[in-house]
C-alpha cells in the first residue's frame, strides 16, 4: 500500500513537472527573439502557436515515450487535467479582456488532432518535426516561410527531447 501511494505521488509530481515545463515561456521567448527579421510572418501569431505546440507536444511525447508503460494513462490524466484547468483560466481571462468567448482547451485538442493527422499522412518520415514544421508555418499564416517552418520544428524537437530526457531520469515512469 505504501509503495503504491509513493508511486502515485511520484506520478502526480511528474504530471505537475511536465505541465510546468509545457507552460514555461522562456524557450518561446528565445525562439521569438531569434526569429530572423526577414521572416514573413506575424510574430504574435508565431508566439501564440509556439505555446500551443509546446503544450500539445509535451502531451504527445508522454504518450509516445511511455507507449508500453503501465504508468502512461495515469500520467496523461494528471497532465491533461492540469492543462484543462489552465485552459479554463485562459478562456475566462480572454473573455473578460476581449468580450469574445473562446475555448482554449478545444483549440489545443483541435491542434493536437491536426498535427497527429499530418504525421499520420507522412508515415515514411522518420522525424516528426519534418511533418510538423510546414504545418506549423501554415497555421501561422505562411506555409512558405522557412524561418517559421524551422521555428516550429525547433520547438517540437526541443519539447520532445526534453520530455524524453525527463522520463528517462524518472525510473518510476518506466516499466523496468
Amino acid at each position: 500500500m505504501e509503495n503504491s501511494k509513493k508511486k502515485k505521488s511520484e506520478i502526480e509530481k511528474a504530471g505537475e513537472d511536465l505541465f510546468s515545463f509545457a507552460i514555461d515561456r522562456e524557450d518561446i521567448k528565445w525562439l521569438i527573439t531569434h526569429l530572423p527579421e526577414e521572416a514573413d510572418i506575424k510574430r504574435v501569431t508565431v508566439e501564440y502557436e509556439l505555446q500551443i505546440l509546446k503544450i500539445i507536444g509535451t502531451g504527445w511525447s508522454i504518450s509516445y515515450y511511455l507507449e508500453n508503460s503501465s504508468q502512461k494513462n495515469q500520467l496523461l490524466e494528471f497532465y491533461w487535467k492540469a492543462v484543462y484547468e489552465f485552459s479554463k483560466s485562459i478562456s475566462t481571462t480572454t473573455e473578460l479582456m476581449t468580450g469574445h468567448n473562446i475555448d482554449y482547451f478545444q483549440i489545443l485538442k483541435d491542434r493536437l488532432n491536426m498535427y497527429v493527422d499530418v504525421m499520420a499522412k507522412k508515415p515514411g518520415v522518420q522525424e516528426p518535426c519534418v511533418a510538423i514544421g510546414p504545418e506549423f508555418a501554415r497555421v501561422c499564416g505562411n506555409v512558405d516561410d522557412i524561418f517559421t517552418f524551422m521555428t516550429g520544428s525547433k520547438m517540437f524537437t526541443t519539447t520532445i527531447g526534453r520530455v524524453n530526457e525527463y522520463i528517462a531520469q524518472h525510473v518510476v515512469l518506466r516499466d523496468i
